[in-house]
């Protein structure tokens, strides 16, 4: 553990494995377990992101793409000059991308949204320090074809949680976002950027484009919406070999085999078509039916040259799903790494065979600056308590015991008391059994009755104790609400706007003390 003071905060840095917070297999990864170098590009350090500068293969037909499909998606935009010097720096091959992407969560969702683009812009700002010759330019990717509207209708603000309610389907990106509006008259304090974002722009995706330019703009950050023909006609020649020759299934369960021989649980399961038919508000599975294709929950059927024939004329009616949609990324962007969280990250490591089938540069797989936030009125109150930052990562009851025992004059066991009766049922039973040898069950039957009452009594006496310790315990409740809300991680459960109402330099304050490249757990102190 290290602590750090810094202009705005103090930062505090805890090793991943002493947070109980994440699996075996990303830290595995991150460590540089040898069973799964075969799964990746390298670790993902500032000097092997250098290295992929010259590993990277990206045809300059592609940036001609992406740059006039992103000049025209932010056209009504007032854009910063750090974001329209990035959007002409795409047309330089000396120009590469570090890459985050997330679903369209209303009002940015969870503080980790937050803490994957800070950690995007963080690394190309390093980078440039390493590679003046070159640009690095963050980019945003909207999960816009996305249709789990659940997932993305709601957030948490002081605790209590908000709803989007609409009867919309489809592509999320696509809806109607001035429906959002009465959540605006339920919190008050929300920025006039959100308003303007939801109430005026035409749709779910522009709205996100809207404020994600007004969070980040100053730092260039770049946001694509992959919803688009111009840039889905790159990915035609991926699209057939899917829908006809199935080899990305045939790729991802192959790699998918081998890992899980190491031990590893997959997340990923590729299927015979991994692509959606996405026109209008629909946006469901393709399949095969027999000679031809259907469409589920529909009443679309294609034969092979109908459907041959919607690929070259509608290549913007296909989306593609989990196991296709990195892929998709990486034919658009000149990207060198992509920034993720755990469980992200993991299931890239299933899809290397399908970049090397179709000639595509697997990124370094980074993983996103995971942080807590406390005020220094609440740090105040975890040293009173006696409290560690890595004593907060415990669980509760356990906490709340340990720190209960060490703050008290009394004994909280009965050891010895269970050892003195484990003798002497000993006792009793190697002289009942010279008797008869079936009293054995009974006595251990009997000890194990007797094991339960001082057990009980011992829950007592803790449970006594921590009443005369309530201040104590109430401020390890209090604290571990703050940090693990409702019993999960802060960077999960609460919005950034439980920050940034009464702290507009929030942003700003994460951006100087995330360090990209430092892959530990960040405790950020700031001021009430």
């Amino acid at each position: 553990m290290e602590t750090l003071e810094k202009t705005d905060c103090l930062l505090t840095k805890i090793e991943f494995d002493k947070t109980n917070s994440f699996s075996k297999f990303f830290l595995d990864y991150i460590n540089g377990q040898a069973d799964l170098l075969p799964f990746h590009n390298g670790l993902p350090t500032a000097e092997n992101l250098i290295a992929q500068i010259g590993k990277r293969n990206f045809p300059i037909e592609h940036r001609s793409v992406l740059y006039s499909s992103l000049v025209r998606q932010y056209e009504d935009l007032d854009i910063s000059e750090g974001t329209q010097k990035n959007l002409e720096d795409l047309k330089s091959e000396n120009t590469y991308t570090i890459t985050t992407g997330h679903q369209l969560n209303i009002f940015t969702g969870p503080l980790y949204v937050i803490y994957k683009i800070v950690s995007v812009i963080r690394a190309c700002q390093e980078l440039k320090k390493l590679r003046p010759d070159c640009n690095f330019v963050p980019v945003y990717w909207m999960a816009s074809e996305d249709h789990d509207f659940d997932e993305i209708n709601h957030f948490r603000f002081n605790g209590k949680k908000f709803s989007w309610e609409t009867d919309q389907v489809g592509a999320v990106g696509r809806f109607n976002s001035k429906t959002i509006s009465p959540i605006f008259d339920q919190i008050i304090g929300i920025p006039d950027f959100f308003r303007n974002a939801y109430l005026k722009e035409k749709n779910l995706a522009a709205a996100v484009r809207y404020y994600m330019n007004h969070l980040f703009g100053e730092h260039g950050l770049v946001v694509i919406d992959a919803d688009d023909k111009d840039l889905k006609t790159l990915f035609q020649p991926v699209i057939q070999s899917d829908i006809f020759d199935h080899m990305p299934e045939q790729l991802a369960k192959a790699t998918t085999e081998e890992i899980e021989k190491k031990g590893y649980k997959t997340q990923v399961f590729p299927r015979e078509i991994n692509f959606f038919y996405l026109k209008d508000n629909l946006r469901s599975r393709i399949v095969r039916n027999g000679q031809g294709y259907e469409v589920l929950d529909s009443n679309i059927s294609f034969t092979e040259d109908n459907i041959r024939q919607e690929i070259e004329q509608y290549p913007e009616r296909f989306s593609p799903n989990v196991v296709l949609r990195p892929l998709y990324q990486e034919f658009l962007l000149p990207n060198l790494a992509y920034v993720g969280g755990p469980s992200e990250l993991v299931y890239w490591l299933q899809l290397k065979g399908i970049f090397d089938h179709f000639d595509t540069t697997f990124p370094l797989l980074m993983p996103r600056n995971f942080a807590g936030v406390m005020t220094n009125g609440q740090v105040e109150k975890l040293n009173k308590a006696g409290l560690s930052f890595e004593d907060i990562f415990k669980e509760e009851n356990a906490l709340v015991k340990e720190k209960v025992v060490a703050n008290t004059h009394f004994k909280m066991d009965l050891d010895e008391q269970k050892q003195r009766l484990s003798s002497l049922f000993n006792e009793a039973k190697e002289q009942a059994i010279q008797v008869d040898s079936t009293l054995e069950k009974l006595v251990l039957a009997e000890l194990r009755k007797s094991e339960k009452s001082l057990e009980k009594i011992e829950h007592k006496i803790l449970k006594a104790e921590r009443k005369n310790q309530e201040v104590l315990v109430n401020r390890i409740y209090a604290l571990k609400e703050a940090l693990f809300p409702g019993g999960g991680p802060q960077e999960r459960k609460d919005n950034f706007l439980n920050f940034y109402i009464n702290n507009p330099n929030f942003i700003a304050s994460c951006l100087e003390a995330f360090d990209p490249f430092d892959y530990r757990f960040h405790m950020i102190e700031v001021n009430e």
